[in-house]
C-alpha cells in the first residue's frame, strides 16, 4: 500500500492542474479538466469503481464503489480538490528525504532550505519519509494528498472484496483554491448521507467549524487637480482607501488573530488619485460577529459619505461561505466516526475550527454534512511544502477505517 500511495503521489503532483481566479471557465483551467479525465477517471475504472463518470456542468468526475454487505446503514463520500493554489506549479520535481534526521533540509539547488529553526513542526517528523518541494515550485499535497489518499483506500479496498463496506462515493473537483470549487457541486448525483472532504494538515486534524466568510470590493472616486492649487478641491482616492482602512481595528488583523478571532484582511489596494480600489475578506466563526463586521465596514462608508457630502466610497459585499457547523453539530455522526477510527487506529484527534473554509462548507449547506480529515500537508501553497508519507498512509487507513465502521459504537 505505502509503494503505491507513493507513487499515485509523486506522479499526480508532477502535473500542473493550478487554478486561475481570472478565467470564466468551468473548471477555470483546462488542465484540471484533463487530470479528470485523462488521469483521473482511467485509474478510477482500472482499480474497480463503477458507473465512473465525468460531469461536465461542474468538472468533477465520481466513482462508486458498491456495497458488499447489508449491514451498513449509510452510504459514505469522499472528496478532494484537484486544483493547486498561485504558486509556481509548473515543473514540479518533488524530492525525497528518507528517515528525515530532524536537521536543515536543502531544497534542491534553489538556495532555500527547511530550518526547523523557522519550522519547528519538522521535529515531529524525525525518522519518517518526507517529500518536499526543489524550492521553485509548490509541491501539491494541497490536495493531491487527499486524492492520493482516498483512490489508495478505494484501491485496497476493491481488492479485498472480504472486507465489508457500505456503499462509498467518491469525486474529485475543482477550483477550490479560487472559492468557487463546490459552487455547482451536484448532490443528487453524488447521492450520500454524509461524506468528508480529504482536504486538511497534520495527522489527527478533524474539524467541522469553518469560517463565515464574506469579501468587500471598495472603489473610491476621487478628484484630481494640479498639487499646487489643490487645496479645498483636490479629494485624493488614495487617501480615501487609506484613511478607510485606518477606521478597521489594528487588532483584528489576521497576523494578530488566532483560534475563534475573527479579522478583517486587506489583500489588495492600488489606484490613483482620481480613482482607487481595495479588496478585503471578512471572516469569522460566530454568525452575529461576521454580520457586525459586515455593518461596520457599511458604516465606515456611509460616515466617510455623509462627510464628504457626496458617495465616493462604493462598497460592494459578497459572502462566500458560511460555518459548517451550523448544519454538521445538528448531527454529529460523521465527527463521532471519523474521531472513533482515529482513536482506534491511535490517532489522537485534533478537533478544532478551520481559520478558513473547505468544500465540505458549501456541500454541508447544500444537504451533504461534510466535515474536513487530514490529509498530510505542511507550509502548504508554497516552496516549503511538504508531507509526510507515513501520515499520508495513516490517512488510508482513516479513509478504509471509516468506510468499514458500521457505527460509531461498531
Amino acid at each position: 500500500m505505502k509503494d503505491a500511495l507513493l507513487n499515485r503521489f509523486l506522479s499526480y503532483v508532477k502535473i500542473n492542474t493550478r487554478s486561475d481566479a481570472d478565467s470564466t471557465t468551468v473548471p477555470s483551467t483546462q488542465s484540471q479538466v484533463d487530470f479528470a479525465l485523462n488521469v483521473l477517471k482511467p485509474e478510477m475504472e482500472a482499480i474497480g469503481l463503477e458507473r465512473v463518470h465525468y460531469l461536465e456542468h461542474n468538472g468533477y468526475v465520481v466513482g462508486t464503489l458498491p456495497a458488499n454487505s447489508e449491514d451498513f446503514s449509510y452510504k459514505i463520500g469522499f472528496i478532494s480538490h484537484i486544483d493547486t493554489a498561485d504558486f509556481n506549479a509548473e515543473g514540479v520535481n518533488p524530492q525525497l528525504v528518507e528517515n528525515y534526521d530532524g536537521g536543515v533540509i536543502p531544497l534542491g539547488e534553489s538556495g532555500f532550505q527547511l530550518n526547523p529553526a523557522e519550522f519547528p513542526q519538522l521535529k515531529n517528523y524525525v525518522g519518517q519519509t518526507l517529500i518536499t518541494t526543489d524550492g521553485t515550485t509548490l509541491l501539491g499535497s494541497d490536495d493531491k494528498s487527499g486524492i492520493a489518499e482516498i483512490m489508495t483506500a478505494m484501491s485496497y479496498l476493491a481488492s479485498h472484496p472480504e472486507i465489508p463496506h457500505g456503499e462509498i462515493r467518491v469525486a474529485f473537483g475543482p477550483d477550490e483554491e479560487i472559492g468557487r470549487g463546490a459552487d455547482l457541486f451536484d448532490v443528487a448525483d453524488f447521492d450520500v448521507d454524509f461524506a468528508y472532504t480529504v482536504d486538511g494538515g497534520p495527522l489527527g486534524e478533524l474539524q467541522y467549524e469553518t469560517f463565515n466568510a464574506a469579501s468587500a470590493s471598495l472603489r473610491f472616486l476621487g478628484r484630481n487637480v494640479h498639487p499646487g492649487t489643490a487645496k479645498g478641491q483636490m479629494i485624493n482616492a488614495l487617501q480615501l482607501a487609506m484613511d478607510f482602512h485606518k477606521e478597521l481595528p489594528e487588532t483584528e488583523r489576521p497576523e494578530v488573530t488566532d483560534g475563534y478571532q475573527g479579522f478583517y484582511h486587506l489583500l489588495e489596494m492600488a489606484g490613483t488619485v482620481e480613482e482607487a480600489e481595495s479588496y478585503y475578506i471578512i471572516r469569522d466563526f460566530e454568525e452575529k460577529d461576521f454580520q457586525r463586521r459586515k455593518a461596520y465596514m457599511a458604516e465606515i462608508a456611509d460616515r466617510m459619505n455623509q462627510a464628504l457630502g457626496e458617495e465616493r466610497i462604493i462598497l460592494t459585499l459578497h459572502d462566500e461561505y458560511r460555518n459548517m457547523k451550523e448544519v454538521i453539530e445538528k448531527d454529529m455522526t460523521p465527527v463521532e466516526l471519523a474521531k472513533a477510527v482515529m482513536e482506534e487506529l491511535k490517532i489522537t484527534p485534533i478537533v478544532e475550527p478551520i481559520r478558513g473554509g473547505t468544500d465540505g462548507s458549501k456541500i454541508s449547506f447544500m444537504g451533504i454534512p461534510t466535515p474536513n480529515i487530514f490529509a498530510g500537508g505542511e507550509n502548504m501553497h508554497g516552496r516549503f511544502e511538504f508531507v509526510s508519507l507515513e501520515t499520508m498512509e495513516e490517512a488510508v487507513q482513516v479513509i478504509v477505517g471509516i468506510s468499514t465502521r458500521k457505527s460509531v459504537e461498531n
